[in-house]
């Protein structure tokens, strides 16, 4: 008769996905540093500076996200100004802003978003629901997420 090995009950492993939904919507930032299009790119410097962010989403009055501007869009505005000699407070954040912003689902998994940031090489992306911007979820809130699982299974 052979050796038995007994190392009593085992417990069954949850997969840490299915016991914690992690949505995005569950991380993201609702409190945001919203720019207007009619905003001149000198204040956005001002409060990017003053708020120590890279950027921010921009709105029209119905709170419908219509673009982002970043720390490299006001970059352009300052070198394109140098270079032809003009006063800064001449454009403003309509000309400036990107336009075509990749948005994210709030009820995407946290994982799946991670995926999307590091094929995209963006640094955050606006949730949108209904048409109205409701919240923006960055690389460092994902983060923060990942690190309460810390000790869970990632299956």
């Amino acid at each position: 008769m052979g050796i038995k090995s007994f190392q009593g009950a085992r417990k069954q492993q949850i997969n840490a996905t299915e016991s914690t939904q992690l949505k995005v919507s569950d991380y993201m930032s609702t409190s945001l540093i919203t720019f207007k299009p009619e905003q001149s790119v000198e204040e956005v410097i001002e409060s990017l500076i003053r708020n120590k962010i890279s950027g921010g989403p921009v709105v029209n009055d119905k709170n419908e996200l219509v673009g982002i501007i970043s720390e490299g869009d006001c970059l352009k505005q300052i070198s394109d100004s140098r270079y032809y000699n003009m006063p800064m407070a001449q454009d403003n954040v309509e000309k400036r802003m990107i336009r075509d912003v990749e948005t994210i689902d709030g009820n995407m998994n946290v994982f799946d978003a991670a995926n999307k940031f590091l094929n995209s090489k963006r640094r955050r992306f606006p949730i949108v629901e209904n048409g109205k911007l409701v919240g923006q979820i960055s690389q460092k809130d994902i983060l923060k997420a990942a690190m309460q699982l810390k000790g869970h299974n990632w299956k």
